[in-house]
């Protein structure tokens, strides 16, 4: 089963799927069962492996049945699972991230028994674990590795700080303030600014205070500037040209609970300025893009569709229908680049 373009793989939660569209034609090429209740994924492409961690037995964040432990390993091309690894001790991974050597990948653990929440470092190989860092904080659900590989950086749902870690220690070597909690993070491909997203995404009456995106000097390890947004930000994302890509949430009128938002907003950022703004599906989650930059991809979980937006004529190509009609689910998103000819023989 050998692709002719790039493919792009989109988690349903809901649906307990994988699903793949090729990234030029937008067509369905199918699907894998994975799972209750899949996340997030994250591409290997050194072993052409896709990862998609497994969370809750059912639920989201704030209201599941319990906490999972699985790691999937997903042929991409053969589209087929080949894997599942038990992560126990440790309990709902969440976020992935290959180290920029890809001999380690990163999962973020929410908790290991009574302690804190951490990241685990797993042996790209064989995927056993080598090394723990804890974080300092509960709910750490998202985090990013600088470039370089020499510092990670949690967003805690939980707590009022970004945790910085050392990889090569796993000491905690920063708490940076961001009051009420944090939701997505991502970091510049320089490595000069991580950009958090916070508050935490509360569903209650009362609305985020100064939502909008914190930018973090990495030098410095301080707050310089917030790119404002009205509502509470998820998804943040740094393109390979250094756009930044935030997905805002839009409450329908008189809505406040979990379930009654509206189109969600991509706001697309060069440096500080705010570019445009692109209407995408209901309650936007994850954000990815090509590796050129010139396309963004927008999973929206309430909606369970996928918003293809050309970043260059800031407009949307088209809408990809990830699960099925009228159920939620789409979450976590990989690009994946075509085979080289003679992977493909």
């Amino acid at each position: 089963m050998t692709e002719m373009n790039d493919v792009l793989a989109v988690v349903s939660q809901s649906g307990s799927t994988v699903a793949f569209f090729d990234a030029v034609t937008y067509e369905r090429l199918g699907e894998v069962a994975v799972p209750p209740e899949p996340h997030e994924l994250c591409f290997d492409a050194a072993r052409r492996r896709l990862y998609c961690t497994v969370t809750y037995r059912s639920g989201y964040y704030h209201a599941n049945t319990g906490r999972a432990r699985e790691l999937v390993v997903i042929d991409p091309d053969e589209r087929r699972v080949v894997d599942v690894v038990d992560l126990a001790p440790e309990w709902a991974p969440h976020g992935l991230a290959l180290d920029p050597a890809g001999g380690l990948l990163w999962v973020s653990v929410e908790a290991y028994g009574d302690e804190e929440g951490a990241l685990v470092a797993l042996d790209a190989r064989s995927l056993k674990p080598v090394r723990r860092a804890a974080v300092g904080a509960p709910g750490p659900h998202w985090f990013v590795l600088t470039p370089d590989g020499r510092r990670a950086y949690t967003a805690n749902k939980e707590a009022p700080f970004v945790s910085v870690v050392d990889v090569a220690s796993g000491a905690l070597v920063d708490r940076i303030e961001v009051p009420g909690g944090s939701e997505g993070i991502t970091v510049s491909p320089d490595g000069r600014y991580v950009y958090a997203a916070g508050p935490k995404g509360d569903f209650g009456p009362d609305p985020a205070r100064n939502p909008g995106v914190r930018v973090i000097d990495t030098a410095t390890g301080a707050v310089v500037r917030t790119l404002p947004t009205e509502g509470v930000v998820f998804p943040v994302h740094t393109t390979s040209t250094g756009l930044v890509l935030a997905g805002e949430l839009r409450m329908t009128a008189g809505g406040s609970a979990l379930g009654s938002q509206g189109p969600g907003l991509l706001h697309v950022y060069d440096g500080f300025e705010e570019r445009t703004r692109v209407e995408v599906g209901a309650f936007p989650l994850t954000i990815t893009s090509s590796p050129d930059g010139r396309y963004g991809y927008v999973a929206a979980v309430s909606s369970s569709t996928v918003t293809v937006v050309d970043l260059a004529e800031r407009a949307v190509v088209t809408t990809l229908e990830v699960g099925r009609s009228g159920e939620p689910g789409a979450h976590g998103l990989a690009y994946i680049p075509c085979r080289a000819p003679r992977d493909a023989e």
